[in-house]
């Protein structure tokens, strides 16, 4: 059995909560969350020892602990993306297999200082939205994209990954900048590739039943529209625990710094809508 090691600012958070169940239901008993460590309890939420108790978890004194432990390590934190830096220097610097959760990073110099932290030592390790794994992306064709229009729900601040993640595996690392074109609750989005290539993405809060759909446009002038975005969970999961057993990474590096890049200069955009802000 691979036992696995968590690492998380707080335990009671969405992703910590069903990891364990999602990696039971995809990969079976190969795999368990053997132990956790938290920098600290969540307000209002399970205190680290009754979420360890809960869900039958070593609970950790130390970063270091979890990587001596652990087979191999999930970076948690998805919701304070801030805290990536600290809680990933000792994992990176381990040579275990690491994933490192969503939003990687808020910027793309601190994305470039994990990253080379993982490559100093190297350490196996990559970070990607779910939504990467979709069924949908399995079977577009890549090779003469220049426009996509991606729609989603929730706000850029905390679901901008979602949408860009597709956008940059369809359309790879190139973005150049990126143009806030919506206003107050509806946050759309301009953002230049290399080429003269662009994409459009949307946001469009909880109320309107929007899921996540885009529609990719060629240069041939042929359009393709994907209307949902299924199956990505479990597919994530999946490959996650592949990733585990052979070392296999599924998001490049350069892309991950790139979006990265992108959410940061969206991030500028917003204060200042119908200018361009270099990523």
């Amino acid at each position: 059995m691979t036992k696995i090691g968590f690492i998380d600012h707080f335990l009671d958070e969405w992703h910590a909560n069903n990891y364990p169940q999602f990696i039971k239901n995809e990969c079976g008993d190969e795999f368990k969350v053997a132990y956790a460590y938290a920098e600290k309890d969540k307000e209002n939420g399970l205190t680290t020892d009754e979420w360890c108790a809960k869900f039958g978890v070593e609970r950790c004194a130390t970063i270091k602990e979890v990587v001596e432990k652990s087979d191999v390590i999930i970076v948690l934190s998805p919701d304070n993306p801030e805290r990536h830096l600290d809680l990933c220097r000792e994992p990176l610097a381990s040579g275990k297999r690491v994933y490192v959760d969503k939003t990687f990073a808020l910027s793309k110099e601190v994305a470039r200082e994990i990253t080379e932290i993982a490559e100093k030592h190297n350490t196996p390790f990559w970070s990607s939205s779910a939504l990467r794994f979709a069924n949908e992306l399995k079977e577009i064709k890549h090779e003469g994209i220049c426009f996509i229009n991606s729609r989603g729900p929730g706000n850029f601040d905390t679901y901008a990954i979602h949408q860009i993640e597709p956008i940059v595996c369809l359309m790879g690392a190139g973005a150049k900048r990126i143009m806030s074109v919506g206003s107050g609750k509806y946050e759309s989005m301009v953002i230049e590739f290399e080429n003269g290539r662009s994409a459009v993405m949307s946001h469009y809060g909880w109320n309107g039943g929007i899921d996540f759909e885009f529609t990719v446009s060629y240069e041939d002038g042929t359009n393709l529209k994907v209307p949902q975005m299924s199956e990505y969970f479990p597919n994530f999961i999946k490959n996650l625990c592949n990733f585990f057993k052979t070392g296999e990474t599924f998001a490049a590096h350069d892309e991950t710094i790139s979006i990265m890049g992108i959410i940061e200069a969206g991030n500028k955009a917003l204060k200042t809508p119908g200018v361009w802000v270099e990523i």
